[in-house]
């Protein structure tokens, strides 16, 4: 017999973990299960294992809402972030709700059922395990667990030594006295530089433009200060609220003052390496701030690594792998032992699950998304996505919050089925990228997967936290976009 729940989360990452609080607490009457894919909860969390990864953000907003971060470093690395679901998990009663080792692959509605078909694969034997819902709440994360982003490099094949990616980094990698090169300057590059560099006899950030960097303290002296005099979740709360107006404040100004923002943090950068130092090359992007992800590093432990002279960072091309390293475009040659290709993530839509609606496919790339989250056209659906410019997390609580006044409004109305669709006045509107106004190659690669997104609410992904708590907890849920139906009065059933 085929199990029904109310509400099927895929994915028990952060979001997926947020999810479930949010419907045992604001939904109550509603049954959910939670389909994993891995083995644990965690998600990213649980994916990443290379040597120093944490956080790029404080956990005053990138912890849920509704449970305090209590650790004194705000900028966490991954056990200790690992702990702190876990022990949200226990604390709440979620683990109860985990399959693990679900795989889904399909999901397939049907207008007169009212309800999801989905299909799932046990990952340890291969079995096909079928589950309907009458919602779909997709938790999945953004990009490929299978394999990270690898361009192809010229003579890869003639390197003797290792080549890792950090989404697959083996457990047994001795880089002790080893030559490391490092390919990338997004985040996981900044984190692996400083980490590594401990031990290895050098380690050389080679990339092919700079990114911008700002240093910030692991503690965040008035949060720890507030938790010692105030209750904790008041001190949490204030802090949390602290930061967000900080990072908001922050992102404003890299909109409005481009130029200014963008001396400052040089002037920082010179100030850690010394005027000597080549920071028009090695730290001076061609973009503005926050047109591309900014990378921050805890304590100027990047900065750190290179004043001592055991890391360096390398601006150039790659004309080719050899034997022995990477002969540059400039003819440079850097010697290595071990290859580190932090080049990126596979984005996906949606888990690279399958959705058919009444038997045709969906081609998310044809839709328009609804407030960043749901598709016009594909009932009972929605998606979790989070911030570019802020903590994944808030992004993820609030999408939480909607779900549970839409699930609320289906069971006070009567019905079953809520779909968006695009209004007459909505039909000829300008299309614009799912995100916009962001330049990361990462997500450029895959823009034309994504649904597009209109002019106007709720045809937008603001990506802007201020707008999303005014679209999302304050717009009525019959909007006149979402539409609302019964089931037939011959099938009478609960959502």
């Amino acid at each position: 017999m085929t199990d029904h729940v109310d509400v099927l989360v895929v994915g028990a990452g952060i979001s997926g973990i947020g999810a479930a609080y949010h419907l045992q607490t604001l939904c109550p009457d509603r049954t959910f299960t939670i389909l994993e894919g891995r083995d644990d909860i965690g998600g990213t969390w649980d994916l990443f294992r290379y040597p120093g990864v944490r956080s790029d953000s404080d956990m005053h907003t990138l912890g849920y809402s509704f449970k305090p971060w209590t650790a004194e470093k705000s900028i966490a690395d991954g056990p200790s972030i690992m702990a702190y679901l876990r022990e949200t998990v226990a604390e709440y009663g979620i683990d109860r709700h985990i399959r693990f080792g679900h795989v889904v692959t399909t999901a397939e509605w049907s207008s007169d059922d009212a309800r999801w078909t989905v299909t799932a694969t046990k990952r340890a034997t291969g079995e096909i395990v079928t589950l309907t819902c009458s919602f779909l709440f997709m938790c999945s994360g953004y990009y490929s667990y299978r394999e990270g982003y690898t361009p192809e490099f010229p003579g890869r094949d003639r390197f003797r030594g290792t080549i890792v990616h950090p989404q697959a980094w083996p457990d047994d990698l001795d880089y002790d006295a080893q030559r490391m090169v490092i390919i990338g300057s997004g985040a996981t590059a900044m984190t692996l530089v400083p980490a590594m560099a401990e031990r290895a006899a050098h380690v050389t950030m080679l990339q092919r433009s700079p990114t911008y960097v700002v240093s910030a303290p692991d503690r965040d002296p008035i949060a720890n200060t507030l938790r010692r005099v105030l209750p904790g979740r008041v001190a949490y709360r204030i802090t949390r609220t602290k930061n967000v107006a900080l990072q908001q404040f922050m992102y404003g100004r890299t909109r409005t003052q481009p130029e200014k923002v963008k001396q400052t943090l040089l002037k920082r950068v010179r100030k850690e390496l010394g005027e000597s130092y080549d920071v028009d090359t090695h730290f001076t992007p061609t973009y503005n701030p926050w047109d591309q992800r900014m990378c921050l590093v805890p304590n100027s432990d990047l900065f750190a690594a290179i004043r001592d002279g055991k890391a360096s960072v390398v601006t150039d091309h790659i004309d080719t792998f050899d034997e022995t390293g990477i002969v540059l475009r400039s003819g440079e040659h850097l010697d290595a032992d071990i290859i580190v290709t932090a080049t990126g993530l596979n984005l996906v839509t949606l888990g690279e699950m399958a959705f058919f609606v009444d038997g045709e496919q969906v081609d998310f790339a044809q839709t328009f998304t609804y407030k960043g989250m749901s598709y016009s056209d594909v009932p009972n659906l929605v998606s979790t996505f989070g911030y570019i410019n802020a903590s994944w997390t808030l992004r993820a609580d609030l999408t939480s919050e909607y779900v549970c006044r839409l699930l609320n409004h289906l069971r006070d109305t009567g019905t079953v089925q809520c779909t968006p669709r695009l209004r007459p006045s909505d039909a000829n509107m300008p299309e614009r990228p799912w995100i916009d106004d962001f330049s990361a190659g990462y997500m450029q690669r895959v823009m034309h997967r994504f649904p597009k997104q209109g002019d106007r609410e709720p045809w937008i992904n603001p990506q802007s936290y201020r707008r999303d708590r005014k679209m999302f907890r304050k717009a009525p849920i019959d909007d006149g976009c979402m539409q609302f139906t019964k089931l037939p009065a011959r099938q009478p059933e609960r959502v």
